[in-house]
């Protein structure tokens, strides 16, 4: 068992000290693509804040079941196979809700199957040895963190196309400069909330 970490503690350090996306830049290939265009960000983070809260419960509770059955170096195929599941899920709600949304988020909303942050919330959870609050919490917050960032980038993005930015830098390289800044002020929130 994890040692008594608040929930609060956890859920803060999720979204800004230990951020999925800036401090251990875990699922940047959607982060990047989709950020050009605030409402397809919004429904994305949304769509990752979904998936990530149900993978990391769903996932918890099969680890403890295949701890019991002896049966834990199947986990990382059983957690791939529960986060498939919830995408896929997740993919016909939005089509029967939002036509556009689904049409925008085009193929990065089957991508987030293999979105690495995904996954990487899970194992997260796994080594910390968190509880099933613990988790959720967790799983939760690094959702929260994860779309407050996609949001922060397509917000700059946007003031940075009407912006007089050098040629050279044009494009892929004021997108890194500015995501490598947005990680160093999340990191200066690390003196506040640490997670192990």
């Amino acid at each position: 068992m994890s040692p008594a970490i608040s929930p609060f503690a956890l859920f803060f350090a999720s979204i800004f000290t230990s951020n999925i996306l800036l401090a251990n830049f875990l699922g940047m290939c959607s982060f990047v693509s989709i950020s050009k265009d605030m409402t397809s960000s919004n429904g994305l983070g949304l769509a990752v804040v979904v998936v990530l809260t149900v993978t990391t419960g769903v996932n918890w509770a099969v680890l403890q079941l295949l701890q019991a059955l002896g049966l834990v170096y199947l986990r990382f195929i059983v957690f791939i196979i529960v986060i498939a599941a919830v995408v896929q899920m997740l993919e016909m709600i939005i089509d029967r809700v939002s036509q556009t949304l689904y049409m925008n988020l085009g193929i990065f909303l089957p991508l987030i199957t293999v979105n690495c942050a995904i996954l990487g919330v899970s194992l997260f959870m796994e080594i910390r040895d968190y509880s099933f609050i613990q988790s959720i919490v967790f799983g939760f917050g690094s959702g929260l963190g994860w779309w407050l960032a996609i949001m922060a980038l397509s917000a700059i993005r946007k003031k940075v196309d009407k912006a007089p930015v050098p040629a050279g830098l044009k494009g892929a390289g004021i997108t890194m400069i500015t995501i490598g800044f947005m990680a160093m002020a999340f990191i200066g929130f690390s003196g506040m909330l640490q997670v192990q």
